[in-house]
């Protein structure tokens, strides 16, 4: 089968298309036939060997996809062959940048009839994360005012729908006045650039507009600087969810940004959630079944083939996507 390895740590170039061996599955796994792979900031950081679960090279990257099951496993009983899937790595996957995958059962969800494969592919990552820190983290409520921070990419175009879906009042921070307004389409009531509002004008901005309190809740997608701005913007027994460090710079934190107001601060992260005991599943057919049900919207940006990830990464790490990169796998991801 034709995949993309790392066969040694490095930028875009380092991801090398190769014919590999067809992987078969043991006891608890399922074989998929991959049609899409989502891009995530996880697959450049392992790309990179920057990323803290990152084993050494050989390497197939790729944490999320969608495709077919071809074969089960002994004792799989989960699903069937020609049943249309998602799956998220939880770190015991071979790979999903690859024509065929093996899987843990426990890692897969059968799709409703009316979510494609290119859609479905970009759900288990961002999806999950956004839907895990806003709903069980910090448990939105209507009365709640929300600040998603990048609010263009996957996981907060997902953030702002799930928080606008709850009733809050979602505050969307994108890089760009483009971005931000784009952002405003999934549901946001006030966007802010804040190319046009860096480091403390942007912590004045969000404090203005919510009349000096602070937000109920602040979505911290950036890290490094972006936390100590979060601490400082949060409200008075508010929340703030930690989720990753795209900035790759150290976090300074002075605590009097926090424990005066009785803030809680959150952490997440999807694989270590895993191991730990989590069981991704019931959440995952919830997000398929409003996304088939036309509730959320998962927007896609750009799809490109699986031999020119390359250049998917490239574009991911340049920061101007707007929604989810996807690599087509298959012959067909439209179906």
């Amino acid at each position: 089968m034709r995949a993309v390895r790392i066969d040694s740590f490095g930028g875009p170039e380092a991801l090398v298309p190769v014919d590999v061996p067809d992987p078969v599955p043991g006891p608890g796994e399922v074989l998929v036939r991959i049609a899409a792979a989502g891009v995530n900031r996880a697959d450049a950081l392992l790309r990179a060997g920057l990323y803290h679960r990152a084993g050494r090279p050989p390497l197939v990257p790729g944490v999320e996809a969608a495709g077919v099951v071809v074969e089960v496993g002994e004792g799989v009983t989960e699903v069937t062959p020609g049943q249309r899937v998602m799956a998220l790595d939880g770190g015991k996957s071979s790979g999903f940048y690859a024509q065929l995958a093996t899987v843990p059962a426990t890692h897969l969800v059968v799709l409703p009839d009316a979510v494609d494969l290119t859609r479905a592919a970009a759900l288990p990552v961002a999806w999950l994360s956004a839907w895990y820190c806003l709903r069980r983290l910090a448990r939105v409520t209507k009365d709640d005012t929300v600040v998603v921070k990048a609010a263009a990419s996957g996981v907060g175009t997902a953030a702002v729908q799930i928080a606008a879906g709850t009733g809050a009042r979602v505050i969307a921070l994108a890089g760009s006045a483009e971005k931000a307004a784009w952002a405003g389409e999934f549901g946001a009531d006030i966007t802010l650039d804040t190319s046009a509002h860096p480091d403390d004008a942007e912590v004045g901005e969000v404090l203005r507009l919510t009349d000096g309190r602070g937000a109920d809740v602040v979505l911290d997608t950036v890290g490094g600087r972006a936390f100590g701005r979060s601490l400082r913007e949060v409200a008075h027994g508010g929340r703030v969810v930690a989720l990753a460090n795209v900035a790759l710079e150290p976090s300074t934190v002075d605590t009097r940004d926090f424990y005066p107001k009785n803030a809680s601060i959150l952490g997440f992260q999807l694989t270590n959630l895993q191991i730990h005991g989590y069981d991704p599943r019931p959440d995952l057919r919830e997000l398929a079944e409003r996304v088939a049900a036309g509730v959320y919207r998962v927007p896609i940006e750009t799809v490109v083939p699986l031999e020119e990830a390359r250049s998917a990464h490239e574009r991911l790490e340049r920061r101007d996507n707007r929604g989810k990169i996807v690599l087509a796998v298959g012959p067909d991801i439209s179906k």
